[in-house]
């Protein structure tokens, strides 16, 4: 084989590896970054992944939310009306969490009945509702995903 040929395979070949290493990276840093979206119905079912950064969403059950005095640590039941599971999470919950309303959380799923969330996420008006939260919970059959009547579903800017 001529050598200057010999140097062009080697050359190609190199760019070819360095292009295979580069895109293994990509694949490997963007599968760690997704948070796939489970209901509490799915949770439930055993659909979703134990272990694994996920998203949830529901409604938070009357009743349920109990807040640690002395720190910050909060438990509360979510649910879809089909499913449930309790939610823990220590922090500031956000000015507008209250029972009975749409929430998405993000964090662990330790097991089909506990969750470790990380953040959690209220709508920001009355008549929002997060779209998955309301597939889910139309899906579900739940009377808590019924759009009020008269008024408009908008989004105005970011959901949270």
């Amino acid at each position: 084989m001529n050598p200057v040929r010999k140097q062009r395979l080697l050359v190609v070949l190199a760019v070819l590896a360095g292009l295979g290493v580069a895109c293994a990276l990509m694949f490997y840093a963007l599968r760690q970054n997704i948070n796939l979206f489970y209901t509490p119905q799915q949770i439930a079912a055993g659909e979703a992944p134990l272990d694994a950064q996920m998203r949830v969403g529901g409604l938070v059950e009357p009743g349920t939310v109990i807040r640690n005095p002395e720190t910050l640590d909060v438990t509360f039941v979510l649910t879809d009306g089909k499913g449930r599971f309790t939610v823990h999470y220590q922090g500031i919950l956000p000015d507008l969490f209250r029972e009975g309303q749409g929430i998405v959380a993000n964090g662990t799923l330790i097991s089909q009945t506990r969750f470790e969330a990380e953040e959690v996420l209220a709508k920001h008006d009355e008549t929002y509702m997060p779209p998955e939260v309301q597939d889910a919970l139309e899906k579900a059959g739940h009377p808590g995903a019924q759009k009020p009547e008269g008024k408009a579903q908008q989004q105005s800017g970011p959901a949270y």
